[in-house]
């Protein structure tokens, strides 16, 4: 089987590409639902894992660029390879595929990718300024401070290579991209669309609370007890955040059942 020749993928192959093209196009509609984004911008992206363990088969699924929200149907989804280059589907793959295609080139067990111009994520990316870990939240979703990445031009794979340098050897599952936007990675689209909802929510809030005066930080043992706590015991049967290769950030398991409230209670 060539990953890249759809005439050649086996039934099961097939299957899988098939279930993700309807996942992305489903959490898709996600975006608008939660005032992510605007007109056609943004985009979620999911790995289909091929037959090769170092993951050099694997194809993803994202969204074609420029077209509106509405017509994002299943037969809209464009599959890729992890070079970015389009495999099957019809149109242009979203203009930041090359970004998405160098997570999963780089990092492995990253399942889904989304990227967002939320208004208030965006808003921290605009100033270069990492969202403080002053929520209990924050502790819980992404084990500290939400960081900055460099600032890069669309089009090849320099937005991927400062997500990637960013969020190695964080626990962050977000990165604002300096005077871009928000991106979120997670076990599979759904875990990283939920990551861009938290990440906006958090940006709002804790903008709020700069309005009202200074927000008092959170000790780091405290963070660290936040977090253990939500990864490891808070919600139905969980076995903790998934470590990535290179000390790169944990991802939460989004195929066990899980409370998705925002707080911890």
């Amino acid at each position: 089987m060539d990953h890249r020749t759809p005439d050649t993928w086996e039934e099961a192959f097939a299957a899988r590409v098939q279930a993700a093209r309807e996942s992305v196009a489903r959490l898709h509609a996600e975006l608008p639902r939660w005032g992510l984004v605007v007109w056609t911008a943004g985009n979620v992206s999911q790995r289909v894992r091929g037959d090769a363990a170092d993951g050099s088969r694997d194809l993803l699924v994202i969204k074609p660029s420029g077209v509106s929200y509405d017509e994002l149907t299943p037969e809209a989804m464009v599959v890729c390879d992890l070079e970015g280059l389009l495999v099957a589907g019809e149109g242009s793959p979203s203009s930041d595929t090359a970004a998405h295609a160098y997570v999963y080139r780089h990092m492995p067990d990253v399942g889904g990718v989304v990227h967002t111009h939320s208004t208030y994520a965006t808003a921290w990316a605009a100033r270069g300024e990492p969202i403080p870990c002053v929520l209990t939240m924050m502790g819980d979703e992404f084990g500290g401070d939400v960081p900055v990445g460099p600032f890069a031009l669309i089009g090849d794979d320099s937005i991927g290579r400062g997500i990637v340098e960013t969020l190695r050897g964080s626990r962050s599952r977000a990165v604002l991209m300096q005077n871009h936007g928000p991106f979120t990675i997670g076990r599979d689209a759904r875990d990283a669309v939920k990551a861009a909802v938290m990440v906006e929510e958090v940006a709002r809030t804790v903008h709020i609370a700069r309005q009202l005066g200074e927000p008092i930080a959170i000790p780091q043992d405290k963070i660290d007890h936040l977090y253990q706590r939500y990864q490891f015991v808070y919600g139905q049967h969980q076995d903790g955040p998934i470590p990535m290769d290179e000390g790169g950030p944990a991802a939460v398991r989004s195929d066990i059942p899980r409370d998705t409230d925002k707080e911890s209670n």
